[in-house]
């Protein structure tokens, strides 16, 4: 299966199974598989045209959680409730619930470095899913942060989430093509056809995007590139107003 392939059927299982699923390489390619009952079998016909169904041995409650790893990126120790966070980092415990992210993918580990590297300022997170980039982006110092997103479980996940780690976040939804609210660095961790839409919507003057591929350069009009980075053939950019 092709890289571009291979992602867009993360993105489906995503979908389809927000509690988390198991990628599994095989010599013929990469595995995807979900601990579900006949619906969400059926559901994985429906998008996939096939599937292998399996009995599994019980426990598999358990076993969903070692899907979910944490990381450490600088300052910021980043994990599950279930993990023991490190001693001396900043710890970020996020439960995914049905929303995207613990904070382990690789565009947010860039994401999180990327906001180290900045004066803490006002921030606004575009697309926050579970609130990781927020809620780590309030312990660093930045303030006020305000996360968004056009899905209602990730607004309700980010919420519960930053009250979890004590941290002032706030969460709005908001629709797929609104003006989005002011803030002096926006952080966007989406599509790369989103990215490349944020700069009729957004007045940020610095933009920390990710989301897409390395070999994809989102092109961000009046918007100067600044800096870029990589981790596991994905990419991370900054972006600057000039002036």
């Amino acid at each position: 299966m092709g890289l571009e392939r291979a992602e867009e059927a993360r993105a489906t299982m995503l979908e389809l199974f927000p509690q988390g699923f198991e990628e599994v390489d095989r010599p013929e390619g990469i595995e995807l598989a979900a601990y579900t009952d006949a619906a969400g079998e059926e559901r994985v016909w429906a998008f996939f045209g096939g599937a292998r169904a399996a009995d599994v041995e019980g426990g598999w409650e358990d076993k969903w959680r070692a899907f979910h790893r944490p990381a450490r990126v600088g300052r910021l120790w980043v994990g599950p409730p279930w993990e023991r966070p490190d001693p001396g980092p900043l710890a970020v415990v996020v439960d995914p619930g049905r929303a995207f992210g613990t904070g382990s993918h690789p565009t947010t580990l860039l994401c999180l470095a990327a906001l180290q590297e900045l004066e803490p300022s006002s921030l606004l997170d575009v697309g926050c899913g579970s609130g990781v980039l927020s809620i780590a982006a309030a312990l660093l110092g930045y303030a006020p942060v305000l996360g968004v997103d056009v899905e209602e479980p990730s607004i309700e996940a980010t919420r519960v989430n930053a009250a979890a780690n004590g941290v002032a976040v706030d969460a709005r939804l908001v629709a797929p093509d609104e003006p989005l609210p002011h803030a002096d660095v926006a952080v966007a961790n989406i599509s790369l056809e989103s990215v490349e839409a944020l700069p009729t919507r957004i007045v940020s003057g610095t933009l920390i995007t990710s989301g897409y591929f390395a070999s994809e350069h989102p092109a961000l009009a009046g918007y100067e590139h600044v800096d870029r980075r990589t981790r596991d053939g994905w990419a991370c950019d900054l972006h600057r107003r000039p002036g």
